[in-house]
């Protein structure tokens, strides 16, 4: 269990706690953990609302979040890793480990099909992969385009298929832009995943568990709980209106992203969004990353994955959302090198990146602060109880 390991009686975090409670008495969200450090140490945390509305059970700090994309946190660490013992280096071309997704065909500018397509100015290297410029997709968050249906058609990231499987499919799937000129969110992550496997020669639970959840203490992150964890699993809500974050009101969608997901194997091991943890672990993993104790990886490689990759004046870019003013993005999380109107004054140079269903951790290297907020709402990251959170946690420790 969590608990603050500093004084934290110089800070207000009333208005904090009282914000969090406020969205789930608006029914915006069923539930919140969080931890917000100052350094290493933790001066705040709390859980407010329930783990399962509907069965009255109050939200614990033990209760396991699907925390979807922050699993790529964890797959960067485990790439770097091997970057740090010499086993691959960023600027490798993927084919030289995965072999069939050399030779890339990329979509010409204003393609109307899918085969419309040239080959690639240059190969697609691991730091293209760690920073969503590689070229490859989604299949989830552009609708409408001919990228979306071939991706849903190919069945990407289906839990039937395996990553060595997902390998094959994404080799008969054209780029959407020559690797390195652009950034897409996308299946990079999982392209790591695979990497790692082949590389260390081990299943990518097996990897993690060795290497990174097993010494950090994670004991309850993993891509499928045991029996016996399972009553832990938070339930799992969505907004009546998925695109409109302002609109109350919450559903049950436990059956995302598919039945059965996280408590029964598949073969499929989402390497960018697949597995659970909690608050704790989430804090631990984090806290690998901060200066002034032990830290999971080198202070370079950490520098390295907190430095923005993208071209000077760049911005990452959703295609149901548009460009993100003033974000960057490195090797696992975006950067802020401009605050925008919804960030914390102050927040030049933080890394963060959260999970479609609700969780969201940052660091701040300037302010010394860091962060770890856990809920369960179907499209949750970057919605505005992430912004407030975050805002109210910088205002309370400056």
């Amino acid at each position: 269990m969590l608990s603050s390991t500093a004084d934290a009686a110089p800070h207000n975090f009333a208005p904090l706690h009282a914000a969090l409670q406020r969205n789930v008495d608006q029914n915006y969200l069923v539930g919140a953990s969080h931890a917000v450090l100052r350094g290493r140490d933790i001066i705040d945390t709390g859980c407010v609302g329930w783990a399962d509305k509907e069965a009255d059970v109050a939200l614990r700090p033990d209760h396991i979040f699907r925390i979807m994309s922050n699993t790529k946190l964890v797959t960067t660490c485990a790439v770097m890793l091997l970057v740090e013992a010499g086993r691959i280096a960023l600027d490798d071309p993927i084919e030289r480990y995965i072999p069939q997704l050399g030779h890339r065909q990329v979509l010409r500018p204003g393609a109307t099909a899918i085969t419309d397509t040239e080959p690639a100015h240059n190969s697609i290297t691991l730091r293209h992969l760690l920073s969503h410029t590689s070229g490859l997709s989604y299949g989830l968050l552009d609708p409408g385009t001919m990228i979306f249906k071939a991706y849903r058609e190919a069945k990407v990231l289906h839990p039937s298929v395996s990553l060595a499987g997902l390998m094959d499919v994404l080799a008969d799937l054209p780029l959407l832009f020559h690797p390195g000129t652009a950034w897409e969110y996308s299946v990079a992550t999982d392209v790591l995943g695979c990497l790692v496997e082949v590389v260390s020669g081990q299943r990518l639970d097996s990897f993690f568990e060795q290497r990174i959840t097993g010494p950090l203490g994670m004991q309850d992150t993993a891509f499928v709980l045991p029996l016996e964890k399972q009553a832990r699993l938070v339930a799992y809500y969505a907004g009546v209106n998925r695109l409109d974050p302002n609109v109350p009101n919450l559903t049950r969608v436990d059956h995302l992203p598919w039945p059965g997901a996280f408590v029964q194997p598949v073969p499929l091991q989402m390497a960018g969004g697949g597995m659970v943890s909690t608050l704790a672990d989430m804090v631990a993993l984090v806290r690998s990353l901060l200066p002034s104790g032990p830290t999971l990886l080198k202070p370079e490689t950490i520098a390295e994955m907190m430095r923005d990759q993208l071209p000077a004046g760049s911005n990452i870019r959703f295609a149901q959302l548009g460009e993100v003013k003033g974000k960057g993005y490195g090797l696992g999380g975006a950067v802020t090198h401009v605050p925008s109107s919804i960030d914390p004054p102050g927040s030049e140079g933080e890394f963060q990146w959260g999970g479609i269903a609700g969780t969201h951790w940052w660091i701040s290297p300037k302010a010394n602060l860091a962060g770890v907020l856990m809920a369960q709402r179907f499209m949750g990251f970057w919605n505005p109880y992430a912004f407030e959170f975050k805002r109210l946690a910088y205002q309370a420790a400056a």
